[in-house]
């Protein structure tokens, strides 16, 4: 059989990176994130489609699966569900029902936040045109081994309705931004953790007031700024 080309741009992200793997790779070789990137410099959410494959049983293993491979390398194990073909690309399913009980433990673990603007149940958005409700909501997770799972989180009815069941979290991703911080950043960022809750400083405030302004006082901040260096 002879397989769609994987630069027919009609094809869906995920369907051509299947078929990059297929016809530029090829099961038991290695690739890296700049090949990836360079065969599809127009798609910004390359990577993120191709870990999509894992729920369709294709096996991509990344230096946390071997540690053979190097940090940037992946290696492609195994072909799954071949995605190009009609109906073979369903997304995967997951239980559409959440229990009272489910819903009460996740909102008191989330301490009855919505997880994506931070507002509390009751609280008004600032408008005036309606007080917040909150709900218990699925998140696509990319876990650090590069398999996904749905998990419950709390969400504002308005966040959800902003296309909140389309959200998607990169844990790996966000390990890799942890480790390059500092140690001091480090323990700065396990106090907000601890507190649930990020105190500005000094510094982020100004910036908060500065970023707001026109710009003639901004050059006017600047050359005062300049003054007080010399």
């Amino acid at each position: 059989m002879v397989l769609p080309s994987w630069r027919n741009e009609n094809l869906g992200s995920m369907v051509r990176g299947a078929l990059w793997l297929e016809s530029v790779v090829g099961e038991g070789n290695t690739f890296t994130k700049a090949q990836l990137r360079a065969a599809f410099p127009n798609l910004s959410q390359i990577d993120r489609r191709l870990r999509d494959l894992r729920d369709y049983g294709w096996k991509i293993n990344t230096s946390r699966d071997d540690p053979t491979l190097e940090q940037q390398e992946q290696r492609y194990v195994a072909k799954g569900a071949e995605v190009w073909i009609p109906g073979q690309a369903k997304a995967p399913k997951h239980k559409s029902s959440i229990t009272a009980t489910q819903r009460a433990r996740v909102m008191r673990a989330d301490n009855f936040l919505c997880r994506s603007c931070g507002i509390a149940s009751g609280e008004e958005y600032g408008d005036g045109v309606e007080q917040s409700q909150l709900n218990v909501a699925r998140r696509k997770v990319v876990l650090p081994e590069g398999k996904t799972e749905y998990q419950l989180v709390t969400e504002c009815r308005r966040c959800g309705a902003g296309g909140g069941a389309d959200r998607e979290v990169d844990l790996e991703a966000l390990l890799e931004l942890v480790e390059t911080l500092s140690p001091m950043e480090r323990r700065i960022f396990a106090g907000w953790i601890a507190a649930d809750q990020r105190s500005l400083s000094p510094i982020d405030r100004v910036w908060g007031i500065y970023r707001s302004l026109p710009e003639q006082s901004r050059a006017a901040v600047a050359e005062a700024l300049d003054d007080m260096d010399n």
